[in-house]
């Protein structure tokens, strides 16, 4: 009999949540907006990357405008160099960074374009609050 370990068990990915209907005050039908699933799944793995302090650093240094080698990017840091190089394996494959190979050497560079995607995701979702804000605001002032 095979048990399936906790790992196992957190590899599932979760369903997409439907629109749910909701009744406005004048009694209408609307459908409360979810941001399309292809979007905040394409999002989730480049989020699931920044959101760590050394990557975020690592991202910093690379922002500057040139690809560093491995070494570059661990002078004046307290990790090593293997380190380093797990947290750019996770940036790769968030396809933040990208290793160009100069000879022996691999460099990476910061590709700017998924935090570019990142931004105009968070924009639609700001956009979507506020409106939702706004019609909540205008059902509060219009009500006695």
């Amino acid at each position: 009999m095979s048990r399936k370990t906790p790992r196992a068990a957190a590899k599932k990915k979760p369903l997409p949540r439907r629109p749910e209907v909701k009744k406005s005050a004048s009694g209408q039908k609307r459908v409360a907006h979810v941001p399309e699933v292809g979007a905040w799944a394409k999002a989730a793995p480049t989020f699931a990357a920044l959101g760590d302090p050394t990557r975020l650093s690592l991202l910093a240094k690379l922002g500057r405008g040139h690809a560093r080698s491995i070494s570059q990017l661990a002078h004046g840091s307290h990790l090593t160099r293997q380190a380093i190089t797990k947290h750019l394996r996770v940036l790769e494959r968030a396809r933040i960074v990208r290793c160009v190979r100069s000879g022996r050497h691999a460099l990476f560079e910061l590709d700017p374009q998924p935090v570019h995607q990142l931004r105009d995701y968070l924009d639609r979702v700001s956009a979507q609050w506020d409106d939702a804000l706004n019609r909540l605001k205008s059902l509060v002032e219009t009500e006695p």
